[in-house]
């Protein structure tokens, strides 16, 4: 900035005494009065330091120089051009510098001057114009774009991305905003409906829908699309479900199951006891126009008593027809007693037994040495054709003998110990064995039988259910009182049926879905459903009992194979469930991995069962795998969850903190 009269800097000859001012008054006087050169002299020795001497008209004069201003002599002050402003010295979008004399301008920060310099002073032209920052290649980072503005820039992520963790627009230097590729994830479900073909989750990736068997299309489009905003489009596809409504009802017949009522559904029927199809299984089909037709009906079986005969003195057995009986039947067995004595009426009594012997026995309670009628007819509701026995009662002396315990020997087997007062006589038993399971309501195994023996130890093994809870009383069918006793044993778990799967061998290509069916608890209950893999070199040493291995991230080497899922039988549907191999969701506390390429597998499914604290397993290899690879939807997805992974880990990491 220039000086003012007081900041001015004096010269040496301003400091002379008064007597030589006068001296110089004087010259100047004498100039003035006509003596040429002098005046012109002592003028330029008083121009200021930033002044000039000129000559004009004739005379020397002192001028400040350019930038300032004043007399030229005393007083010579900077101008400041800056005074005016920036857009009115420099142009627009500077900022103005006054120096002594002189100025400079800047421009502003994304704006560069013509002339290429950091200063100008535009007197020859020169201005700022703007800088183009998007010619810098990946300003915006990777998806984004960037968009020239005056004196700076924008960044806006390009078709197909979607900015996250900041604002749109957004500048690199100051926003954490990142641009990543739309991803729509899965594509909603449509009810009835399915997937068909492949299909892309980025932008503009469609997905098509078909109904499934049994189902009817009745409006919509069966394409949805990816949007910008990272989600589905509603699929429009409506399936209807073809629907038969409730099974016919067939005369004397029970429907098995619950049948659906959708296209193609079976309804299973069985006869009511007592009752047989004469022809095939009964059934009847869900059809595009209804139930089918049921060709066979079911008729009563006629129970044709024969072969009645006398056994240990007051015992009656007999045999039955026809081969289909396998229900319980009630007898009634009509006792006449003839007139003994003189003394003595005829008295007539009815007994009934019930049993699904097909060689029903029965001891009865009759007086020694009396004659007897035996009429033996199945009770109603049944129909049958009976039988008469006529025989007398010996006159033996009637024995006192009992079961004093029972033991169990071989799980099934049980041995009686009897109690007799006559040796080597032949007794008649009768065993009922009943059967129920806590875990299985519908279950219930019933089992009644008669066996003779003169053992004094008779042993006798059942035909019994495992894992099974029993209550088991034998009789000692006497003349007199018969004699009970009764012992309850626990059948143990056996191994459960092995998984239904269909086996695939597979070599470099991808896995199909893994369907999952449903096994009966007919060797105890099912706790579980796991999907092993295993390097394809341990396929033929593994042990199907072996319990220690781990999920995909335990402790365990991965070169020992792992559990990739688990799913309690309860929520294992009746039909089946489908889990794709690889797809990095959780089964239970199981982590289903992908596969890794180049690597060879072998995946097996096993089912748990357990009963008592013991636990039984079975095995199924469900496929081999050779040089396994992925498709780039897998490959994808196998980046995606890694990425998730650390992040939980980084979660859990910090929350133990």
């Amino acid at each position: 900035m220039g000086r003012g009269p007081r900041g001015t800097r004096r010269s040496p000859g301003r400091q002379v005494p008064r007597l030589l001012r006068l001296v110089l008054l004087l010259g100047l006087a004498r100039g003035v009065s006509g003596e040429p050169g002098t005046d012109d002299v002592g003028v330029c020795a008083t121009c200021h330091e930033h002044a000039t001497c000129q000559e004009k008209d004739g005379k020397r004069i002192c001028i400040c120089n350019y930038g300032f201003w004043g007399n030229g002599r005393t007083r010579c002050v900077d101008k400041d051009e800056c005074q005016f402003g920036a857009t009115v010295i420099c142009g627009n979008h500077t900022s103005c510098h006054n120096t002594p004399g002189g100025f400079y301008c800047i421009c502003h920060k994304g704006y560069r001057a013509t002339n290429n310099n950091r200063t100008f002073i535009p007197n020859d032209g020169t201005f700022c114009t703007d800088i183009n920052e998007c010619e810098v290649p990946g300003l915006c980072r990777h998806g984004g774009q960037c968009i020239n503005t005056p004196g700076s820039f924008e960044c806006y992520c390009v078709e197909g991305y979607v900015a996250k963790d900041g604002p749109e627009p957004f500048h690199p230097s100051t926003d954490g905003t990142a641009c990543t590729e739309i991803d729509c994830g899965p594509p909603p479900e449509v009810p009835g409906g399915y997937i068909t073909g492949n299909y892309s989750s980025t932008l503009g990736g469609q997905v098509h829908y078909s109904c499934k068997e049994g189902f009817l299309s009745v409006s919509g489009d069966g394409v949805s699309r990816c949007t910008a905003l990272g989600t589905w489009e509603s699929p429009t596809l409506r399936c209807q479900e073809i629907s038969c409504g409730s099974p016919p009802a067939v005369q004397n017949a029970i429907l098995v199951g619950n049948p659906t009522s959708s296209l193609g559904s079976v309804a299973h029927y069985v006869c009511q006891e007592g009752f047989e199809s004469p022809g095939e299984k009964i059934t009847s089909v869900c059809t595009e126009k209804g139930w089918s037709e049921i060709p066979y009906t079911c008729t009563e079986i006629v129970v044709e008593i024969h072969d009645v005969s006398v056994f240990n003195d007051s015992c009656v057995r007999w045999h039955i027809s026809p081969e289909s009986i396998n229900f319980k039947i009630m007898y009634m067995i009509n006792i006449e007693t003839q007139q003994s004595t003189a003394v003595e009426s005829a008295r007539e009594e009815t007994v009934n037994v019930t049993t699904d012997n097909r060689t029903p026995e029965v001891c009865l309670h009759l007086q020694q040495g009396a004659n007897y009628t035996v009429r033996i007819s199945a009770a109603p509701p049944r129909r049958s054709v009976p039988a008469i026995l006529d025989f007398q009662m010996a006159e033996d002396d009637l024995l006192e003998d009992g079961i004093l315990n029972i033991s169990v020997f071989n799980d099934t087997c049980l041995k009686l110990n009897r109690r007799s007062t006559k040796d080597g006589s032949e007794q008649m038993y009768q065993v009922e064995v009943l059967g129920q399971r806590w875990y299985l309501e519908s279950f219930y195994h019933a089992t009644f039988f008669n066996f003779t023996t003169r053992d004094q130890a008779p042993e006798v093994c059942l035909e019994l259910y495992p894992a099974t809870d029993y209550t088991i009383n034998i009789t000692l069918l006497r003349p007199t009182e018969p004699h009970s006793a009764q012992i309850s044993l626990t059948t143990a778990l056996t191994e459960p049926p092995l998984p239904d799967v269909e086996f695939f061998s597979v070599q470099g290509g991808p896995l199909p879905h893994f369907r999952l069916r449903k096994a009966k608890d007919v060797n105890g209950p099912i706790s579980s459903y796991q999907l092993l893999v295993l390097p394809l070199s341990l396929e033929s040493s593994f042990s199907c009992g072996s319990e220690g291995m781990t999920s995909f991230f335990g402790n365990t080497s991965l070169a020992d194979g792992y559990v990739a899922a688990e799913i309690l039988a309860s929520d294992v549907p009746d039909d089946a469930l489908e889990i794709p191999v690889g797809d990095r969701l959780y089964y239970g506390e199981y982590y289903n991995a992908p596969l890794k390429p180049g690597h060879d597998y072998c995946i097996l499914v096993r089912i748990t069962s357990e009963w008592n604290k013991v636990r039984r397993y079975s095995c199924a290899i469900w496929a081999e795998v050779k040089d396994s690879s992925l498709t780039p939807q897998q490959m994808v997805g196998v980046g995606l969850g890694s990425v998730a992974f650390v992040t939980v880990l980084a979660f859990l990491s910090f929350s133990a903190v």
